[in-house]
């Protein structure tokens, strides 16, 4: 008789340990669970890829170099309502070029616009009135990049070339948001030295002809918004 009392008393010990047991392994479940919920990091709803750091004026030069030695892409698609425009990038001006492809990359062009048509000169992007664009430069950084004069690249019909900023800027450092695409049908070599072309269109300067030619305002902006989309192409 004691025996048996003995095995029974063996037996609710180890059912109590076995319930003891798998209500601690839920608990450390549900404890697992809520923290991988709460650590989770929220993506952004303004660009298509994380930044993978934020670029200023201090690291700038460093990340474009590191960037251009990854970096095998020397094309890039903009899409307007307007059509198409190809445009091949020069490996003579590597920071300007990886700085393209890489706010391409981002995502941070779709949705901006070509805001400034001069007629029979330029047509200049990647700005625009949206708070969505704001948000898009400070999650990406502030910084200038440097005019690369050297490389004795003129501004044909057809060029890309990178803007200086206006604000506290006697070097003309470009400022790395915008671009624009020379119309001019014989050039704008007045503009050689003070800005770095680093592009060329190589398919669709009908497309840049079509959007110089839509009616503007007194501060050059289109009557209607030119939204644009650019893709890297392989």
């Amino acid at each position: 008789m004691q025996k048996i009392n003995l095995i029974i008393y063996l037996f609710l010990c180890t059912s109590l340990l076995f319930c003891e047991r798998n209500r601690t392994e839920k608990k450390e479940k549900i404890k697992i669970g809520f923290e991988k919920k709460v650590t989770k990091k929220k993506k952004n709803k303004f660009l298509s890829e994380e930044p993978k750091v934020i670029l200023t004026d201090k690291n700038v030069i460093d990340f474009f170099y590191n960037y251009n030695k990854q970096n095998i892409y020397n094309k890039v698609k903009i899409s307007t309502s307007f059509g198409e425009i190809i445009i091949s990038l020069f490996d003579e001006t590597p920071y300007h070029k990886s700085n393209f492809i890489y706010l391409s990359k981002l995502g941070y062009f779709d949705n901006t616009y070509f805001h400034r048509v001069v007629p029979n000169f330029i047509i200049q992007g990647g700005n625009s009135d949206n708070i969505e664009t704001s948000k898009k430069r400070k999650l990406i950084g502030k910084y200038l990049l440097p005019v690369d004069a050297k490389n004795n690249i003129r501004h044909d019909r057809g060029i890309v070339s990178m803007p200086s900023s206006e604000i506290n800027n006697p070097y003309k450092l470009a400022s790395p948001y915008e671009f624009f695409i020379v119309q001019k049908k014989s050039g704008a070599y007045h503009l050689d030295g003070n800005y770095t072309p680093f592009g060329k269109v190589v398919d669709g300067m009908d497309v840049v002809d079509l959007i110089n030619s839509q009616p503007i305002d007194n501060r050059e902006t289109p009557i209607n918004n030119i939204k644009m989309k650019i893709e890297v192409l392989k």
